[in-house]
């Protein structure tokens, strides 16, 4: 009798400690489109793994953020977006003779397109995994590991000008974002007795992929 109302003690605990994770991470999945439509995500894909092309990938990298650190001097995301198409092939030609100056005849590809993102943490701000809209620059094969940032608002030209801070982050996403979406992603705002957020966002990323493979196993385009 002892026995089987432990058991029946433990059941109801499980439950409670399932039911406790899903509701906490219920926000995060169920607003996390709220915020993706107020930022524009920088992707370069290198041509392969090799430490040549891995160097090139920083190098345009770094090429592009310079010549669009000026022209993208705005708060509004729409005039943004349209900057970044205005601009998409001078964006390619930036690229390529950046590219040919170090000695290689890749092609490269820039679009503003739809992209599957991982979690990305800035101090205590931590964007989750999703598919986010995205100025992507493909060289080459486009083969090799990645670098992503948050182009608007200007979160990789802090990034790569003078390292990321909590309140310079911080002071850039809440001139774009309103406070319920600041507040969501803002590790520092997680309350006591929720999950970390940066945990959420994990919980979500998986979430995310698992959607993401699914489509690509029956051929859906976005």
């Amino acid at each position: 009798m002892m026995y089987k109302k432990k058991n029946v003690i433990g059941f109801i605990l499980l439950g409670l400690i399932i039911f406790t994770i899903f509701f906490n991470i219920f926000d995060v999945y169920k607003n996390r489109e709220s915020y993706k439509q107020d930022l524009i995500r920088f992707h370069v894909i290198a041509n392969s793994d090799s430490p040549i092309d891995q160097a090139l990938k920083l190098k345009v990298r770094d090429r592009v953020l310079k010549e669009m650190d000026s022209r993208l001097n705005t708060r509004d995301i729409n005039k943004a977006k349209e900057i970044i198409r205005e601009n998409i092939k001078e964006i390619e030609e930036i690229a390529l003779d950046e590219i040919k100056k170090n000695g290689f005849d890749y092609s490269v590809r820039a679009a503003l397109e739809k992209s599957n993102f991982p979690t990305k943490i800035y101090g205590s701000i931590a964007l989750p995994a999703g598919t986010y809209e995205a100025l992507r620059i493909v060289i080459g094969k486009g083969e090799g590991k990645n670098w992503w940032c948050v182009l608007f608002p200007p979160l990789c030209f802090i990034d790569v000008k003078s390292g990321l801070t909590n309140e310079k982050t911080k002071e850039e996403l809440r001139q774009v974002l309103t406070k319920e979406e600041f507040d969501m992603i803002n590790a520092a705002a997680s309350k006591e007795g929720q999950l970390p957020i940066k945990l959420k966002f994990k919980i979500v990323e998986i979430l995310e992929n698992s959607k993401w493979k699914i489509k690509r196993l029956v051929g859906y385009k976005n």
